[in-house]
């Protein structure tokens, strides 16, 4: 096994094992807030710091990796998401809204500084002169992490049901806490992060097509969850008065398929790696989706399962527009700012997801999850249109489309 194959391997496997706890603390904090009487807009503001503070780490951690190494941005990450876990396994007295979402910005910090670092990781070890295995490489890396991440909603469900709150909360940060120690003893100082140390006012990116993408990037993911953060299950158990457990295992059911596809981008794309014309194409059917299931709200054939058809379809071409943003990031980036790069995409990524998580909850409790349908049908739009001016890689002159 080479030395890059064995870094990418304990990156990734760090990086799922705290993908595990990321999505099983959401569900858990979503459900068990939406018992305790919360309305569908406080649930969704209890992310509200969680989204915010990811914001601020992506803008800041990349220039953080590129000064101290990824290795220990990746180790600080996961200390903090142990932390975050444990603020919140106190009595049910103690959380009130501020301390939650004070949790919660533990949690979205952590869970950037590890983002950031594990896909920029994957940069340094590939570097610029293979893109079909730097395709090949982050689109596992983030395929898998979303399936693991589906897998987290289905076991903070089912921890939630067996254990109660604060014991799922403890099964889970005991656990991270094992990975760190085992990552921190086998992971290699530094294994990337740039070979420059930038000052702080580099810290806002120049290159247009890091901004386009960027600016793209935040649309795309905002209309993913306008209608998946907290309308769909709220919606899935209160209107269609689902079980938690049910509940969780369609989310995680969802996603677990999303990142297997994701994982799989390469090969629906015949090993081609991806230029623009991909994510404008990708993008145009994605925005059908939404649009499809909101219009359907309104016929006599809804059903239930029209829904569920509608999530299967939009979880799979989702999968692929992600794959394909996420390799060209990494394609555009330069190799000795790849943390900076990478960090400020994904600080237009966590502001994506910040508004989408608070208008996922205020259009639910003012017009419903048809509204939420229509305004991501509109975000990607944006995003389509935002991928215009995007210019053509040259390993890709030929191949994308």
């Amino acid at each position: 096994m080479s030395a890059a194959l064995r870094h990418y391997l304990i990156i990734t496997g760090a990086y799922w094992s705290f993908t595990l706890t990321d999505g099983a603390i959401r569900m858990l904090v979503v459900l068990y807030f939406h018992q305790l009487g919360y309305t569908p807009l406080q649930v969704a503001m209890l992310f509200l710091f969680y989204e915010l503070f990811g914001v601020l780490t992506n803008l800041i951690g990349g220039w953080l990796g590129a000064r101290i190494g990824l290795d220990r941005t990746q180790h600080l990450g996961m200390a903090l998401q142990v932390a975050a876990l444990a603020m919140l396994a106190v009595p049910d007295a103690w959380l009130s809204v501020p301390y939650v979402m004070a949790a919660q910005a533990l949690s979205g910090i952590a869970k950037d500084l590890n983002k950031m670092s594990a896909k920029a990781g994957v940069k340094g070890l590939v570097g610029d002169q293979q893109p079909g295995r730097l395709f090949r490489w982050v689109a596992l890396l983030t395929g898998s992490k979303n399936a693991l991440k589906g897998l987290g909603f289905f076991l903070g469900a089912a921890l939630l049901q067996v254990l109660g709150f604060r014991g799922a909360l403890l099964a889970l940060s005991l656990g991270l806490l094992l990975t760190l120690l085992i990552a921190v003893a086998l992971l290699p100082r530094c294994p990337a992060g740039g070979t420059a140390k930038p000052k702080f006012s580099q810290i806002f990116s120049q290159r247009a097509s890091i901004n386009w993408l960027s600016a793209a990037r935040f649309f795309l993911f905002g209309a993913r969850d306008v209608w998946f953060v907290v309308a769909l299950p709220v919606f899935l158990y209160d209107v269609l008065e689902w079980s938690f457990t049910a509940v969780g295992a369609l989310l995680a059911t969802w996603t677990i398929g999303y990142g297997i596809v994701q994982a799989g981008a390469p090969r629906l794309l015949h090993g081609h790696e991806p230029g623009p014309a991909a994510a404008r194409g990708w993008g145009t059917a994605l925005m059908l989706v939404p649009a499809l299931l909101a219009w359907s709200f309104d016929q006599t054939w809804w059903t239930p399962t029209v829904l569920i058809a509608g999530l299967v379809l939009f979880g799979l071409l989702f999968a692929v527009n992600s794959a394909v943003h996420s390799y060209l990031i990494l394609a555009y980036a330069d190799h000795d700012k790849v943390a900076m790069n990478v960090g400020f995409y994904y600080m237009a990524n966590a502001g994506g997801r910040l508004a989408g998580t608070v208008l996922s909850g205020w259009i639910y409790q003012v017009a419903g999850l048809q509204a939420c349908l229509w305004v991501s049908a509109l975000m990607i739009g944006l995003a389509v249109v935002l991928s215009l001016p995007l210019p053509r890689l040259r390993s890709t002159a030929t191949a994308a489309g």
